[in-house]
């Protein structure tokens, strides 16, 4: 029997969390091995397989292992996930166990944490409108049901306020749909898990969150957004519900996909990152979306702190290439007191036309993100030569253009903690430009509705 094959006590070197193993027969990569040893028994995963030689990555504490008493179990299977809609409302580890004080729920089925390839000619578009309460979101790049939009932050600006934000305000206008949000949460620590578990407290919909600490096995990370998206695809396309997908931070992802490349002594690309960085990621951002047949949907949100503020780094730049835009946030609109401090102009939603409209949101919001982007990017330009003429040196047209960014970012893109809905973010955007006069004759653009 190939079950009884499948013990082995032929550990030729412990380095950490991975177990190097001779001798074996048959493996696979992805299969879970379980190792006993003296009071402990840990789970693990094969990484590499090489003429009989098995890489293997533990989860868990090795200490007290060694290479006389640890006992290699090979399974025969790949990592499953337990899917039940009882996970709503609960949190789990990066290993798929709770951490929230609640016994494990039980599952109605089991599914691979790889999930399965979309079939392309199956998908649909991206559309209607999921409303975060950010206005420079849903105004200017709105989100889409299907979409993937990451936001790029840089070290020390308030991505995770902006995060605990959207967990707490994202909702479908259409309330009779079933919505919930997942989170998952990759290398925190403990002063961000307390600060996440703080926001979870306060979220209106219903939720799941898998959180990976820093201080947890590194294989840990790798799975934990496999499983959460498994857990998405189980609840948008068999309980027709639509999933909003958030996950932070990509970085330590990546991070944690360099180093497991790095113990397999693969050959490396950019900036150390493995060659094969792009498919994995793709790997993960495809499982997003609508299928025909499904009135569910998986929505995702990733969010990547940029290494020294460079939009051109391996894991933004490659990112962008996958996803559909970006909402990258600013130091210098940070620096002003701004919140969220969102720069428009570089940020992008290539779906938001699918998700906006006279039912969907409003029949001027087309024709008003517009105004407000135009005359903003022009503003923009124009404080550049107000650093070298002076105000006074400058028409006074131009010095209203000047007053009406100032305006902008203070007023629209500013707003603090408190979400607004799309009526609001409409008409706070109505109202700065009919303060300017400067809505065109003939646009749709009307007057605030009473």
């Amino acid at each position: 029997m190939r079950l009884a094959e499948h013990k082995y006590r032929t550990t030729s070197r412990i380095a950490g969390q991975l177990l190097h193993v001779e001798d074996v027969h048959a493996a696979r990569i992805g299969e879970v091995v379980k190792v006993i040893g003296p009071d402990m028994e840990l789970e693990g995963e094969i990484l590499e397989v090489t003429k009989g030689n098995v890489l293997i990555q533990l989860f868990g504490e090795t200490r007290g292992l060694n290479l006389e008493n640890a006992e290699i179990i090979f399974t025969d299977t790949i990592r499953q996930v337990p899917l039940s809609k009882d996970i709503l409302g609960r949190r789990l580890n990066g290993s798929f166990k709770p951490i929230d004080g609640l016994p494990m729920f039980l599952a109605s089925e089991w599914r691979p944490a790889r999930g399965y390839p979309i079939n392309p000619v199956c998908r649909l578009r991206p559309e209607e409108f999921i409303e975060t309460g950010i206005s420079a979101i849903d105004g200017l790049n709105t989100l889409v049901k299907g979409q993937k939009l990451p936001i790029f932050s840089c070290a020390g600006l308030p991505a995770k306020e902006l995060v605990a934000q959207i967990l707490q305000n994202a909702k479908l206008r259409e309330s009779s749909k079933s919505f919930a949000v997942i989170f998952v949460a990759l290398g925190l620590t403990f002063h961000e898990y307390s600060f996440y578990l703080k926001a979870l407290q306060d979220i209106e919909s219903e939720f799941a969150a898998i959180i990976n600490m820093a201080d947890d096995p590194v294989m840990e990370r790798l799975m934990a957004p496999r499983f959460a998206l498994t857990v998405a695809e189980y609840l948008a396309f068999d309980h027709d519900m639509d999933i909003l997908v958030l996950v932070t931070d990509m970085t330590n992802y990546c991070d944690a996909l360099r180093e497991i490349s790095n113990a397999r002594k693969e050959l490396p690309g950019r900036r150390g990152y493995p060659g094969y960085m792009y498919s994995d990621l793709a790997s993960l951002y495809e499982r997003a979306g609508r299928i025909r047949g499904s009135k569910g949907s998986i929505t995702m949100i990733p969010v990547i702190t940029m290494p020294e503020d460079d939009i051109t780094h391996p894991i933004p730049d490659l990112t962008g290439y996958i996803t559909e835009g970006q909402i990258v946030l600013s130091r210098e609109l940070h620096q002003q007191g701004v919140f969220p401090p969102i720069d428009v102009l570089p940020s992008l939603s290539r779906l938001m036309q699918k998700g906006i409209g006279d039912e969907r949101t409003r029949e001027d919001h087309r024709d008003l993100a517009n105004q407000l982007y135009k005359h903003y990017a022009k503003g923009r330009e124009l404080k550049k030569l107000e650093a070298i003429v002076g105000r006074d040196g400058m028409a006074e047209p131009d010095q209203l253009i000047l007053d009406f960014a100032a305006e902008f970012e203070n007023q629209f893109v500013h707003q603090g903690t408190h979400a607004r809905s799309i009526y609001k973010t409409l008409d706070k955007g109505l109202e700065i430009l009919h303060a300017f006069n400067l809505v065109p004759v003939g646009s749709l653009i009307k007057q605030p509705k009473e």
